[in-house]
């Protein structure tokens, strides 16, 4: 079995090449994958994206979103994460049946001292109750992959404030994550293995997969990307994971409720979003105005449900006109900033 350790942080180079081998028979199945990535949260493939994350701290954050291909809930990931993928003939593994293809790894900690890591759930490995993996399946042409988390040392406090979304202020038909319990696995290896490079904890897991003494064993089945592969994973990349239409336009249809109370008057704003895009707006309150609100809400309605966007269109319009005697940047405030 070969594997390839990616050399890029970025999750969404690191998906495109997950998808690019799957797909092409550059390696032949089973094989594994093994990637760190920077901060990112990564969507699964049937969720409203905007209802799995906060969007003013990702963005003051520096927090990358993307979308990924198989289903399942919204994952955090920083560089204490380490992911791992395995890709095997679909016929090999019954769809859903994460206990199986992740045993290798779940082994693996086990030697390392996690004696009580294990499957649990639909799709989680976990420890004293708490979740330190989840864990996605896709199958295609023939293949499954399934990957997923591993959380070495990730930082558990800003998973909580990339993911914290306030609920009552959208409602979706999108699949909500299920938020559980987490931990590192840190902790519960042996001593040897509590200060590792998240680097060094992935080259520990490979060689007791590949039941080798050294890294160095270990790699004479490691694959090299070529230019070739290089290239047409780049074509992947801009063509899905970097594509805002595939990230948050793929969004299920979703209402958002924006009130706020200023001294001229309360603005109450109901968004429907669809593909991504406003495709209904309607503004209530008790303000005044020389000039139709409706207007606005027009000016609105079809345009990306983007701050960038929606700030845009906005200040190509007299906003004192439709809400006199309020703060211009704070209307826009309410009406753009997805806190």
């Amino acid at each position: 079995m070969q594997y390839v350790a990616m050399k890029s942080h970025d999750i969404r180079r690191n998906l495109a090449t997950e998808q690019y081998l799957m797909n092409s028979d550059q390696i032949k199945p089973p094989f594994m994958l093994f990637y760190i990535e920077d901060s990112c949260i990564i969507v699964g493939r049937n969720q409203n994206t905007l209802e799995e994350i906060n969007q003013k701290y990702c963005e003051e954050h520096h927090v990358t979103i993307t979308r990924r291909l198989s289903g399942g809930g919204a994952m955090y990931q920083d560089m204490g994460n380490m992911c791992f993928s395995f890709v095997v003939p679909a016929d090999q593994v019954k769809f859903g049946d994460f206990g199986e293809l992740v045993k290798p790894v779940v082994d693996a900690l086990h030697d390392m001292g996690a004696t009580g890591a294990e499957v649990n759930g639909r799709n989680d490995i976990t420890i004293d109750g708490k979740k330190f993996s989840g864990n996605a399946m896709y199958s295609r042409h023939g293949k499954t992959f399934s990957h997923g988390t591993l959380m070495y040392n990730v930082n558990t406090d800003t998973v909580a404030d990339a993911l914290q979304v306030p609920k009552d202020k959208i409602e979706s038909k999108g699949i909500k994550s299920v938020r559980s319990r987490v931990t590192n696995i840190r902790p519960y290896l042996r001593p040897e293995f509590q200060n590792l490079t998240t680097e060094e904890f992935r080259d520990e897991l490979i060689k007791r997969i590949w039941k080798v003494d050294s890294i160095e064993d270990a790699q004479v089945n490691e694959y090299q990307l070529t230019a070739a592969d290089e290239s047409a994973i780049d074509e992947i990349e801009n063509k899905w994971y970097k594509n805002w239409d595939w990230v948050y336009g793929r969004s299920p249809e979703f209402t958002v409720k924006k009130r706020r109370h200023f001294t001229s008057g309360t603005i109450d704003a109901r968004f429907l979003i669809e593909h991504g895009k406003v495709a209904n707006l309607k503004i209530y309150g008790d303000f005044f105005g020389t000039g139709d609100v409706h207007e606005v809400e027009e000016a609105l309605t079809g345009v990306e449900y983007s701050p960038e966007a929606m700030t845009k269109v906005l200040n190509q319009l007299d906003l004192q006109k439709y809400f006199a005697g309020s703060d211009t940047d704070e209307v826009i405030q309410l009406l753009t900033i997805q806190e």
